[in-house]
């Protein structure tokens, strides 16, 4: 039963078909829990419907305002609640954010995103400067991706009107755990900023972090949550934890590669046109791990040095593992449909 179910979405969905938002927890729940083999190859077949499945997107990630964030999310090194070690840095100069794109371009990444510590955007002489950075990313035909906190409705439409292609709000977890990694900010806040951003038509990328001491049931409630949202998410990042001393959950039990191959192949099959992107937590993969997330359609990766303060795998191991896969990156200024 469980298999022909697999099969059905699969039959009913191709090149051009409308996704669907109508997806009970219990269907993602038997999704989730096939064996895995199965799971990755349906997902396979998914991916290959809807996406390219030798391109891979690769995004560039900068912190512009690091630290001193007044959230008290337990994964996060950046909150000003936990001594992390990490430094607090003001807000980036518009010039120097330009010429991080422009070198970020001319090494294949096809998206930037930038990041502020922020609770929530503030109008004044701060947001004008992200507004000018976001104008000046887009003048090299990047996606241009921000995360700055939540938004109201009218700093949607500004960034918009700069150009803004994409914004960042994660979801994180499901409802029901979400109050024991973050106490500053509800839920409702959350999907209030993904609708502001909805509203000013800008596309939205939200996923989620494993590895933070959730159960199944709350996997399957985060992926129920971004596969419910009308339309999709456009961009899906799926995260594993980068345990940071002095957070709360610097100790958490880890979770292994095949977890993360589960989560995004469930994704796949429940999102299929978004880009599902293999996101934080990288550099405690095997290649083997990687290469299986790509085969359960992940089809975008984070490159650099660093993802905002945590470290990432360096661009020549990459280089190495798609020449290896027969992977290339995509263009430049791809923007899904």
């Amino acid at each position: 039963m469980a298999e022909s179910f697999v099969s059905n979405i699969i039959d009913q969905l191709g090149p051009g078909a409308t996704p669907r938002y109508d997806w009970s927890r219990d269907s993602v729940r038997e999704i989730y829990g096939r064996p895995l083999l199965d799971l990755i190859f349906a997902a396979q077949q998914m991916h290959r419907k809807f996406h390219d499945p030798s391109r891979i997107q690769l995004c560039r990630l900068l912190s512009i305002k690091t630290g001193g964030c007044p959230e008290d999310c337990g994964y996060c090194p950046q909150s000003a609640h936990y001594e992390t070690g990490v430094q607090n840095q003001s807000l980036m100069d518009v010039e120097e954010v330009y010429h991080a794109a422009k070198k970020a371009r001319e090494e294949g990444a096809s998206r930037f995103c930038m990041g502020a510590a922020w609770r929530e955007v503030r109008d004044g002489r701060d947001f004008d400067a992200v507004l000018e950075m976001v104008r000046a990313v887009a003048s090299l035909k990047l996606e241009v991706c921000c995360t700055l906190g939540m938004l109201t409705d009218d700093q949607a439409r500004r960034l918009a009107a700069a150009g803004l292609t994409a914004y960042n709000h994660n979801l994180d977890t499901s409802p029901e755990f979400y109050g024991r990694i973050i106490t500053t900010r509800r839920y409702e806040d959350r999907l209030r900023t993904i609708q502001a951003v909805r509203r000013a038509g800008i596309t939205v990328c939200s996923g989620g972090i494993i590895g933070m001491g959730e159960s199944d049931e709350d996997r399957v409630g985060l992926l129920h949550q971004l596969a419910s949202l009308e339309p999709h998410p456009e961009s899906v990042p799926i995260n594993m934890l980068v345990k940071v001393q002095g957070t709360p959950l610097a100790d958490a039990e880890a979770v292994d590669g095949l977890l993360l191959a589960r989560m995004i192949a469930t994704a796949r099959l429940l999102m299929p046109a978004s880009m599902v992107r293999l996101s934080a937590g990288r550099n405690s993969l095997t290649r083997e791990a990687v290469s299986l997330c790509f085969l359960a359609g992940a089809n975008s990766i984070f490159v650099g040095e660093k993802l905002l303060t945590t470290p990432n795998p360096e661009r020549d191991a990459d280089d190495r593992l798609f020449k290896d896969l027969g992977l290339h990156g995509s263009s430049h200024g791809q923007i899904p449909s």
